[in-house]
């Protein structure tokens, strides 16, 4: 159903603007049009307030604009009404979009439990926030834990601690927080771990800027991916560099689609070759004679070569033929049968 957080019959990929919308309004109902159309499952925000997130001392962590004096005045800046995140709700179902926003206080919580989410995102820097874990779980829902920063130990107190409250599904998600992440340091084997250590969906929230990991991460077996996304390589923003834009993010959710498709219907080897025996015969070989031969002449290795098709006797019968006898006379090039041999009188 639109609208709704997913993992069981397909992964699920997100499609995440963050703060690409750079504050403004209509650049992010622009968002959820381009990433409805590249066919992605959700679309997700972040929804700041300042004064309940953040002290006019705080430093930034990449001093990139050029209008905000403070980290504080960029998060103000970044903020919308509660309608205004209810219209972009909104929009996103109409669009087919489950509709999420990573809370960054306990106002932007209950803000977003009033407007109406798919399910809650962790973002890495509040994993150990348990007073945040507490009130998503009490609102409900399925959870995505985000793991960018968090060493194991921290994880396994906050999947433990949303189990104990009773939250809704669970999916971990392996992410390094450097934007954009180098190849190198991605952690596909994370996801794997991820599946054993806490019995649960295993998703990457990949930071690379490219489809790749995420399409590796889905053959491993993640059932969620979340990817940035920019309108443009030529937007204004930090985590452009870390972004794939919408083509892109087509190609990721046909990659996706494809390999899920082929990971749920495992091939039986031997039978699809027996489906395949018509082919098998046009691109097989078989034995023919390379010379004239009259009536009872033994057949030598020197007699018989391979060519295709594979409708006679196959060419890797080619010993067992080595030393019968032609029933009848054959021309050179005759593609030979089961019919045309005799074997050689015994002693």
């Amino acid at each position: 159903m639109p609208g709704e957080l997913r993992w069981d019959d397909r992964p699920l990929v997100i499609g995440e603007v963050g703060q690409a919308h750079d504050g403004s309004l209509g650049t992010a109902h622009a968002f959820i049009d381009a990433i409805a159309a590249a066919g992605a499952d959700a679309v997700k925000f972040q929804t700041h307030i300042a004064e309940a997130e953040s002290h006019p001392s705080e430093p930034w962590r990449i001093p990139f604009s050029p209008q905000d004096a403070s980290r504080f005045e960029y998060w103000k800046r970044m903020e919308f009404t509660e309608e205004q995140w209810r219209g972009l709700r909104d929009h996103a179902v109409e669009a087919g979009l489950a509709f999420l926003s990573s809370p960054f206080s306990l106002e932007a919580v209950e803000l977003l439990r009033r407007v109406g989410v798919a399910g809650w995102k962790v973002a890495s820097g509040e994993v150990p926030n348990a007073e945040l874990l507490a009130a998503m779980a009490a609102a409900g829902g399925p959870v995505l834990l985000s793991s960018g920063m968090s060493p194991w130990a921290e994880l396994d107190r906050a999947v433990e601690q949303l189990r104990d409250a009773g939250a809704g599904p669970l999916a971990v998600l392996q992410c390094t927080s450097s934007y954009p992440v180098a190849p190198e340091e991605v952690g596909l084997n994370v996801v794997e771990e991820i599946g054993r250590r806490y019995d649960c969906a295993a998703g990457l929230s990949d930071h690379s800027g490219t489809i790749f990991p995420s399409l590796a991460a889905v053959a491993l077996g993640a059932r969620v991916i979340e990817v940035h996304v920019t309108l443009s390589r030529a937007m204004f923003g930090p985590d452009v560099p870390a972004s794939i834009v919408p083509d892109e993010l087509g190609q990721l959710c046909a990659g996706v689609r494809l390999i899920s498709s082929a990971l749920e219907h495992p091939v039986d080897k031997d039978r699809a070759a027996a489906e395949l025996a018509p082919m098998r015969r046009l691109f097989t070989r078989s034995l023919v004679t390379t010379r004239a031969l009259a009536a009872g002449e033994t057949l030598t290795d020197r007699d018989l070569a391979s060519r295709k098709p594979g409708s006679g006797i196959p060419a890797t019968e080619r010993g067992r033929v080595v030393g019968a006898r032609v029933r009848r006379a054959v021309e050179a090039g005759t593609l030979l049968h089961e019919d045309d041999i005799e074997p050689a009188p015994a002693g």
